[in-house]
């Protein structure tokens, strides 16, 4: 045992008496800090300037998804009638604001009949009320006309098709479609939601 003990005493010493100290300082070749606060390095960053708090690739820049939505607009049109009732001007105006919110979006307003009437009267009357929309966009809440365009469908793809004539039929919806991109943010434990601040 008392061998056993001496043989360990000595590797232990000559062990450590053959330990290396660094005498110059070493030189960091590559830049490790992260500028933007993105997890991502310097030197591998190729967006330097990346907003607080987006999902990056591998490489430090957002990951971002085109704009597009299609937003049924809830209005009650009357039966054979293209006039937008003032209650309703709430549902244009969710439009109006991503409309705002993405300057370059353009927008398709396509309307829709219920099943009462001739197909071309149909036609007419839901080009009209996609036209109502449209027009309501561009008089009240000041989107440019030429981003907008008009379509209307008649009684084709109907919301219910069990019931043709129910009132359902007769709707809006508008096709927004957005060459600018939007940052996918990152949400962790800390995130706070703009509203809350």
């Amino acid at each position: 045992m008392k061998k056993l003990t001496l043989f360990l005493t000595i590797g232990i010493l000559s062990g450590c008496s053959s330990i290396d100290t660094m005498d110059n300082p070493t030189i960091q070749v590559y830049d490790l800090n992260d500028y933007d606060a993105d997890g991502v390095i310097a030197q591998r960053d190729r967006c330097k300037d990346t907003p607080l708090g987006a999902m990056v690739d591998n490489y430090g820049c957002p990951i971002v998804d085109p704009v597009h939505q299609r937003e049924e607009v809830k209005i009650q049109f009357a039966n054979n009638s293209a006039v937008i009732p003032p209650a309703f001007y709430s549902e244009v105006e969710v439009v109006a604001k991503l409309m705002q919110t993405y300057p370059t979006a353009t927008a398709t307003v396509e309307g829709y009949t219920s099943k009462t009437g001739s197909y071309e009267h149909n036609l007419t009357l839901s080009k009209s009320r996609a036209m109502a929309v449209s027009s309501l966009l561009s008089t009240k809440y000041d989107i440019d006309p030429k981003r907008l365009s008009t379509k209307g469908y008649g009684y084709d793809h109907p919301v219910n098709p069990d019931n043709p004539a129910a009132a359902e039929n007769r709707r809006v919806i508008v096709d927004i479609s957005n060459s600018q991109k939007i940052t996918d943010m990152d949400w962790h434990i800390y995130s706070v939601d703009e509203e809350a601040q």
